[in-house]
């Protein structure tokens, strides 16, 4: 179990994170504190969003305030699994001609794959295998990554002509996927204001790689009662409409549910909530307040689902409230 004071220097540093992300990010607090949630607790997040919402500006402005390697990847349908990963190039040597290997974009620490669903299929394995594995095999060598390693995704849901929507595989993959609304008409305001006057602040670095692997080894040691655990692994079995007894909102909105990655996603990243909120253990709030990032890109809708309106965060919160019953 963590000190408290190894609870009080998680809750300065995470403040310290997010106040320097919102010198240069105008609102979006939500999402800030999301992300950095997922970065303490070892995932990945997609975001998802319209165009010119500042979502490459937020990971890049991360990146500053973490003082960590960041790449950035366009992808496009032409994209190749060796643009991302590296490959073996020959070098002249004094003895004669030899392979180096020139490693690709995604060996930085935050890696921001912008646009992740217009790559094909194969490039986006690619990338699965660094996400899931921090290390990517080229030429049947095996190459790990330098922890912490991070990928943001973002994606736009409104334009999906040339797209490769993600196989639920690597979707399930993200710990968080995380809807970056458009900005209030205050919020508006303070971006113009932002933009225009050329005198943009820049925010400080407050934490390096091993700063946040100290974090996370903080939130590993958070202690889950066995009433909530219980109670986060009905919700992710509440989200399959095959299992008797099952919730009607599942039966008859979804196709099929989460796996069980996604109960481990969802206590992970309720270890650092619960230190973030100042507490020793995790609560049944914690669950309830991470249940639509960690499940909505894990649920699937079925015809009726889609055909009636519905949303993923609409059956979550159906099932959060059969919990309660």
């Amino acid at each position: 179990m963590p000190t408290e004071q190894e609870i009080l220097s998680f809750r300065e540093k995470l403040e310290a994170i997010r106040r320097e992300i919102g010198k240069e990010i105008v609102g979006q607090d939500e999402v800030i504190g999301s992300m950095v949630l997922a970065l303490v607790a070892g995932g990945n997040v997609l975001l998802e969003g319209v165009p010119g919402l500042g979502k490459t500006r937020l990971v890049r402005t991360l990146s500053r305030v973490l003082d960590l390697p960041f790449s950035r990847i366009q992808f496009t349908p032409d994209l190749m699994p060796a643009d991302i990963t590296g490959t073996n190039i020959i070098e002249k040597t004094e003895q004669g001609n030899a392979f180096r290997f020139q490693p690709g974009p995604l060996f930085a620490s935050i890696v921001l794959a912008d646009e992740i669903n217009r790559a094909t299929p194969k490039t986006q394995s690619a990338l699965l295998e660094a996400m899931q594995e921090h290390a990517v095999t080229v030429a049947g060598v095996s190459r790990p990554m330098s922890e912490p390693y991070f990928v943001l995704a973002t994606q736009n849901p409104v334009e999906q002509e040339g797209t490769y929507p993600l196989p639920e595989a690597q979707l399930d993959r993200f710990l968080f996927k995380l809807l970056v609304p458009f900005p209030t008409l205050e919020e508006l305001d303070g971006i113009v204001n932002l933009t225009i006057t050329g005198e943009e602040p820049q925010a400080q670095a407050v934490a390096d790689g091993a700063e946040i692997l100290r974090l996370r080894a903080i939130a590993r040691e958070v202690p889950v009662a066995q009433a909530v655990q219980k109670y986060a692994l009905q919700l992710i079995l509440n989200t399959h409409p095959e299992i008797p007894g099952s919730p009607e909102a599942s039966r008859r909105f979804l196709r099929f549910g989460a796996s069980p990655r996604a109960a481990q996603a969802l206590l992970s990243a309720a270890r650092a909530r619960a230190l973030a909120e100042g507490r020793f253990n995790v609560s049944f709030e914690d669950i309830r307040a991470l249940a639509k990032p960690c499940l909505r890109h894990r649920i699937a809708l079925n015809f009726e689902g889609m055909a009636e309106g519905r949303t993923p965060d609409d059956i979550v919160d159906e099932l959060l409230k059969e919990g309660k019953k």
